[in-house]
């Protein structure tokens, strides 16, 4: 299938390719929907195995930053960058200020921001190309945190749905990743007297949860088999899927990563068969783009941030009474909801473009 069918049957509006060889830069910006204002979303680095897998992720994450803005009401399209690239050993300043220039040449109708292998010193290169970025550290800075928060709080009303409790003391959950959000859901969850069984490729930041939460590691396959109410998957993608799903002892799957259902629609249906409760990701890992927006906006206010991450409690319980109501998987239910506010606000703006 060629790029522009993939991008009409997902609705996208653009796909730029970004080329630098003196900088080593190679990137694409995926910009899903403008309907609601102009696309948001971070940018990503990682070694992918091709190009067209490169494109693939951007096609996807994009497409899921829409759906994640409108859900959580925010004024803001939906869009994505990745570039190819190994972020232990192949950043530079020159890397990152190039492609600031390709973000820059967009006019505002992308802004970027940090993602997963990117950081806020990486965003402070671009800014020294462009206007269209967020994320700063004299701004609101890294928004991992915000995203643990409302991730937490996501895991929550997962529990009050499906274990009819109000608390996560003495709730096992298995924290699959802990880079800079699962790390901070873990203090979050062990803070709120989770039992935690975690798993990473790094040993040192396993160490250190393990030090901190009086965690149980496991190996990164075991994971998925093991004895826990809730699956927190906090690192890539695709996780849950035919190889994984079958073993899976799960009351509940809640976590930051984006896309872990590898296909949407087999795979929540899998889930619902085996009696497990999915919180979409698009809704639950919605506290960064909440903390990121509000700076891009120029309103930053970390009281206001932090009780719009919390919302995401009453988001995610509007969901499962909708797929409960309408009898429909909770990936439907969610994107009803954010299809539901595109259709009014985005009949008023139709699309964004900048003046």
């Amino acid at each position: 299938m060629s790029y522009f069918e993939k991008m009409s049957m997902s609705g996208h509006e653009a796909v730029v390719f970004c080329h630098d060889g003196a900088a080593g830069l190679k990137a694409v910006i995926a910009i899903h929907s403008t309907a609601l204002g102009p696309a948001l979303g971070g940018c990503r680095m990682w070694p992918y195995d091709s190009e067209d897998d490169a494109v693939e992720d951007a096609l996807r994450l994009s497409q899921c930053m829409t759906y994640k803005n409108a859900a959580a009401g925010l004024n803001i399209g939906g869009g994505k960058a990745v570039i190819i690239g190994d972020p232990k050993k192949d950043k530079s300043e020159a890397l990152f200020r190039a492609f600031g220039q390709y973000v820059r040449s967009l006019n505002g109708r992308y802004i970027t921001a940090e993602d997963v292998g990117t950081s806020v010193q990486d965003m402070e290169y671009i800014k020294m190309e462009t206007d269209f970025v967020t994320g700063l550290s004299k701004g609101s800075g890294d928004p991992s945190p915000v995203t643990a928060l409302g991730t937490a709080e996501g895991i929550k009303i997962s529990v009050k749905h499906k274990l009819h409790k109000d608390s996560l003391k003495d709730i096992t959950i298995a924290v699959q990743g802990l880079g800079h959000v699962g790390s901070h859901l873990c203090d979050i969850l062990h803070a709120e007297g989770a039992r935690l069984i975690v798993t990473d490729i790094d040993g040192d930041r396993m160490d250190s949860v393990l030090s901190r939460c009086n965690a149980r590691a496991v190996g990164r396959d075991e994971i998925f088999t093991v004895d826990a109410e809730v699956f927190a998957p906090c690192a890539l993608g695709a996780v849950v899927n035919d190889d994984t799903i079958g073993g899976m002892k799960f009351r509940i799957i809640a976590g930051s990563a984006n896309n872990q259902l590898l296909d949407e629609d087999r795979h929540s249906a899998a889930l619902a068969a085996r009696d497990i409760l999915y919180a979409p990701d698009f809704i639950i890992n919605a506290g960064g783009v909440i903390s990121v927006y509000f700076e891009a906006i120029g309103d930053y206010d970390a009281a206001t941030v932090t009780r719009k991450a919390q919302n995401i409690y009453f988001t995610l319980d509007e969901v499962y009474r909708i797929a409960r109501e309408e009898e429909i998987s909770t990936v439907r239910a969610a994107k009803r909801l954010a299809e539901r506010r595109m259709d009014v606000i985005g009949n008023i703006h139709r699309k964004y473009f900048p003046a």
